[in-house]
């Protein structure tokens, strides 16, 4: 690769992990979120042509922030013929002060986007949208194939978003406590579908987004000092904790889908998984052992991390667990979960009957082909997965589906 081509990858590679916190700084001095994005945007142009001339400076995102804030500026001079001009010279004051937010501030700007992005005033779906957008930095396109609608509209859901915003003159602060019960459920929502999102990638070159992961990782930290006595945060980081442990062992080192029963578990962070325990009884105690979808979720990925082995699995525990899951936050991801712990626990045949009930997808057709071969079914197993590769994946688990394939076609002769 050339130069020009390595400084551009390391532009592009800065504004994707650094993208969020950036804008999420910007928002706060500007007050509004499209002339923030126009000017990170602005910035990330700015340095396409400086950079491959004056070399990569030694420190990126602070680069990148000097420079989105005086695009905010030359953003906001050029509109100032509009009637608001005092506020603007207002934010013009500030976006012209000469120092850079420390990183504290940095994550509470942070925090503080996500809230606004969770605010009750916003249906459920403009939410994910607008989170996905400033959080992730996901383009209109892929919000789109998340929430299942096309590009046109999920453009018009996010420009509603913002005027929405801007009319309800919705602050950029952490709310008050009494507004926290409305918000809190749809933060921790944010937080998980980021971690979801890199942990789980539909497809691409990575099994997982390392960056992705550590960013909701840092994020629960973030809500949890917060609000360290609320039990959802606390249930939350747990649950990503307790995940995140086990993500070593998920990979060989050629890069290949290590299977959960082949897994070295002497891998696995031991530490972040007595962390991600104590987390989560603390958060039990707090709701009297009433446990919410997180505590729920956490419970089942500490009986996993508490496993000496894969043999020593509670898998009937981890079927109660779901069990319960289901009668208060039921969906397709835990119907399918249960399927596999229904196998687990013994009892391949009723699996599948669960599998029954979800619409066929990728990751639906690649469990059942796992269940079809724990009864010896390996001819329908193999045309399972075939049916499973039609669809997307990441280049790992493409790969794993393929050897599943030829192994199940053996044993099938």
């Amino acid at each position: 690769m050339n130069r020009t081509g390595e400084v551009h990858d390391t532009i592009a590679e800065t504004i994707r992990v650094e993208g969020a916190r950036i804008l999420a700084t910007l928002i706060r001095t500007v007050g509004d979120v499209q002339t923030a994005e126009d000017a990170v945007q602005e910035a990330g142009i700015a340095a396409l042509g400086a950079w491959p001339v004056t070399g990569i400076p030694p420190q990126p995102r602070a680069w990148l922030t000097v420079t989105a804030r005086r695009k905010a500026i030359d953003i906001l001079r050029r509109e100032r013929v509009r009637p608001d001009k005092e506020q603007d010279a207002l934010r013009l004051i500030e976006l012209s002060r000469p120092d850079l937010p420390s990183e504290d501030v940095v994550n509470d700007d942070l925090l503080r986007l996500i809230f606004i992005c969770c605010h009750p005033a916003l249906s459920p779906p403009t939410r994910i949208a607008l989170s996905l957008r400033t959080l992730c930095g996901l383009s209109p396109a892929q919000i789109a194939e998340v929430l299942l609608t096309t590009e046109a509209a999920t453009t018009k859901r996010l420009t509603r978003a913002r005027q929405k915003i801007a009319a309800a003159g919705i602050p950029y602060r952490v709310p008050a406590e009494s507004e926290l019960a409305d918000r809190l459920p749809a933060v921790c929502g944010v937080i998980h579908s980021l971690y979801t999102a890199g942990h789980a990638p539909v497809e691409g070159q990575a099994a997982y987004d390392v960056d992705a992961c550590a960013e909701a990782v840092r994020l629960a930290e973030l809500l949890h000092e917060l609000l360290p006595e609320q039990p959802m945060p606390a249930a939350v980081l747990a649950l990503l904790l307790l995940t995140e442990a086990r993500r070593p062992s998920r990979l060989d080192e050629h890069g290949d889908v290590v299977l959960l029963e082949c897994q070295e578990r002497s891998q696995w962070d031991a530490s972040t998984i007595s962390r991600g325990i104590a987390l989560l009884n603390d958060s039990l105690t707090r709701t009297n052992r009433q446990a919410d979808p997180y505590q729920l979720q956490a419970a089942i990925a500490a009986e996993h991390a508490r496993a000496a082995s894969y043999d020593e699995t509670d898998w009937p525990e981890i079927l109660r667990l779901y069990d319960l899951l289901m009668s208060i936050a039921p969906s397709q991801a835990v119907v399918l979960a249960r399927a596999v712990a229904t196998a687990e626990a013994g009892d391949p045949a009723a699996g599948l009957g669960l599998l029954a009930e979800l619409p066929p997808s990728p990751r639906w057709h690649s469990v059942r082909a796992e269940l079809l071969a724990r009864q010896g079914l390996y001819a329908e197993a193999a045309q399972a997965l075939t049916e499973a590769l039609d669809g997307p994946a990441t280049a790992p688990e493409r790969r794993h589906r393929e050897r599943r394939r030829k192994a199940f076609r053996t044993l099938s002769d």
